[in-house]
């Protein structure tokens, strides 16, 4: 079976190499690079193997881009430090949602409301939407790219219909089909991207709970989670478009 490789990163502009690629599966990684050719610099290499080529790697792609520490212990942060960083962060804030439902939403009465097929009422003079209206005016951005089944769950049309309370105070948000993703390689994983710098990853238990949320600095997975970003937005459809697609719940 082939390969399903990730793009990790390059130094090279757009000429295509040198550039680093991680397998999905197994994280190894693939470098993409000059080939060395030359038999008196071959001769050189020890415990040559047959079928085994040779590319030359500038350092900096590596020490921009390589792991660093693949058994790095995860940091963990509280709850209040994490709404901590909705105040604290200064340009841009990113979710990307791959959930098929949260909990939380579910103890909700707008959700009670919602899956009763009556308005869901939200009110947009609440704390959480004053304080998003407070950021947007200062020119902060917050954007966000929802990953929708095919039928939707009750949880992504509740969502969906919240998107127009978010869009309301200043949010931007759009949406992918869930196969769209898949063909993009999108990651699983549910979590915000602040300043393009810091990721907090959010984890959720078998009842779809948050549980904690890890604070990854790491430059390689910033990085990914910046292109992941950029991928997901480009190929995202604004809510209220999106909206006119999704088959009716009926």
């Amino acid at each position: 079976m082939s390969r399903r490789l990730r793009y990790i990163g390059s130094n090279s502009g757009n000429n295509g190499c040198p550039t680093l690629y991680e397998d999905v599966e197994t994280r190894e990684l693939l470098v993409q690079g000059d080939a060395v050719t030359d038999p008196d610099e071959v001769a050189q290499l020890r415990n040559v193997k047959p079928g085994e080529g040779f590319v030359i790697v500038p350092r900096v792609l590596l020490a921009d881009f390589s792991p660093r520490d693949v058994e790095r212990e995860p940091v963990l942060i509280s709850f209040d430090e994490f709404d901590e960083m909705f105040e604290t962060f200064e340009h841009t804030a990113f979710r990307l949602e791959t959930r098929r439902r949260y909990r939380s939403d579910e103890r909700t009465e707008t959700y009670r409301r919602f899956v009763a097929g009556q308005a869901a009422g939200w009110d947009l003079d609440d704390g959480w939407c004053r304080s998003r209206r407070e950021h947007v005016a200062l020119g902060k951005r917050f954007e966000r790219v929802r990953i929708m089944d095919n039928p939707p769950t009750p949880g992504q049309r509740y969502l969906l219909d919240n998107a127009e309370r978010n869009s309301a105070v200043g949010e931007d948000i759009r949406y992918l089909w869930r196969a769209d993703a898949d063909r993009l390689g999108l990651p699983g994983e549910d979590a915000w991207l602040f300043d393009s710098r810091v990721i907090a990853l959010l984890h959720f238990d078998a009842d779809d709970d948050l549980t904690t949320v890890e604070l990854v600095t790491d430059p390689v997975q910033v990085a990914r989670a910046c292109q992941v970003r950029d991928a997901a937005w480009h190929f995202a459809t604004p809510h209220r478009a999106f909206g006119a697609e999704v088959p009716s719940g009926v």
